[in-house]
Parts: C-alpha cells; sequence; structure tokens
C-alpha cells in the first residue's frame, strides 16, 4: 500500500484532479451482506492493506484536495481469471463431480466488462468525487448455479453431487482447506445502490 500512496502524492504534485483506486470488498470482510456505511472489518493481510491504503490516500486528498474515488470489488471474472475461479472452471471442463449440488449461499461477482465500465463512469462524474462505492453485476449467485452457468458456457454436463455444507466444512477443516470451503459455501453479497442512484449506473453485461 505505500507504492499506491507514493504514486497518489507524485499525482498529486503533477496536478492529476482525480484517482480512481480499485479497492475491494476485503475491506468489509469476508461474510455478510455490505454496504459503503459499514465499518471495515478485514479478516487477512489483503484486505487489511487495501484499508490502510485506503485511509492513506483519504488523507492524501484532505491534504492536497486531489479527489479519490474508491472502488470495492468482490471477485473479478473474465478473460485470464485466475485462482480460484479458474481452478472451477476446469474442474467442469474436466467433467471432475463437484459436491456443491445443494449450496444456497449467495454471492456477488462482477464481470470485468462491468467493471471497466464503472471506472469508466467513475473518472469524471461529479458525484463520484471523493465517494466509495461497492460494485457488482447486481445479480447475486449461489455456487450451485455459478456451476451450472460455467458448464453451460462450456457446453460440459454440470456433475454435481449434493452434500451438506455443514459436512462439506468439517471435511475441509480436517484436510486443512476450510478457507476455500467457506468462499464455495458462504455468502458475500454487496449493495450497489449507492452506485445505482448517486451516478445512475447500472451493469451493462
Amino acid at each position: 500500500f505505500r507504492r499506491v500512496l507514493f504514486r497518489s502524492r507524485q499525482a498529486a504534485a503533477a496536478g492529476v484532479k482525480r484517482l480512481v483506486f480499485l479497492s475491494s470488498v476485503k475491506v468489509n470482510g469476508e461474510q455478510g451482506k455490505y454496504r459503503e456505511s459499514d465499518d471495515p472489518a478485514p479478516r487477512d493481510p489483503y484486505g487489511t492493506a487495501k484499508h490502510e491504503a485506503e485511509l492513506g490516500l483519504r488523507q492524501i486528498a484532505v491534504e492536497t484536495g486531489l479527489e479519490a474515488v474508491i472502488i470495492r470489488a468482490p471477485l473479478v471474472y473474465g478473460p485470464r481469471v485466475r485462482a480460484n475461479f479458474q481452478a472451477l472452471m476446469r474442474a467442469v471442463a474436466r467433467g471432475i463431480p463437484l459436491p456443491l449440488g445443494g449450496i444456497r449461499n449467495r454471492r456477488s461477482l462482477i464481470a470485468l466488462d462491468n467493471l471497466v465500465d464503472f471506472i469508466v463512469v467513475c473518472i469524471d462524474h461529479s458525484a463520484a468525487a471523493n465517494e466509495t462505492f461497492l460494485v457488482s453485476d447486481g445479480e447475486d449467485v449461489s455456487t450451485t448455479d455459478l456451476i451450472r452457468r460455467l458448464a453451460r458456457a462450456l457446453g460440459r454436463p454440470a456433475r454435481l453431487i449434493s452434500v451438506p455444507a455443514s459436512v462439506l466444512m468439517v471435511v475441509t477443516t480436517l484436510v486443512g482447506k476450510r478457507a476455500v470451503a467457506q468462499r464455495l459455501v458462504g455468502s458475500l453479497q454487496v449493495d450497489i445502490s449507492k452506485a445505482r442512484n448517486l451516478l445512475g449506473w447500472s451493469p451493462p453485461l
């Protein structure tokens, strides 16, 4: 986050009027439904670093007059997506049976195109100055539904086995993968009402 603050001061000194900072919903937390007005509660070093960068950027804005716009995004998917989303896609493409057929959680995601569209809006919309926004596709999905959609897009069958979430948590805890299971069975939602109402933005995809 020190690099972010260093670059922000450089931008302000160079006369840049506005800086749009891509943060993360992890600043709010790992599970639950969040609004911008909720108190930050980061749970890991990544979320903590993003929160510290936000605080530092706000201070720089006060000191220099730089307009700071903070965007907290959930999981971003699109071309060349990595990490857990990529692993899930590979499992579906290979026809691997997944014990996720009975998960009734709700997860907010955002397509790369939607995120880019929102960033463009934030670049010069007058009402975006010095605001923080949560963004998503505006449609929350369960892990089960996400896998079905991935399978449909990949032209593969969704090989799903219904296993209770509680059983999954116990088994994954025993093998040291509890954090991964929490992301698959837990809910994490963001309310994008502020982006809709203040900026008149709706996800184009």
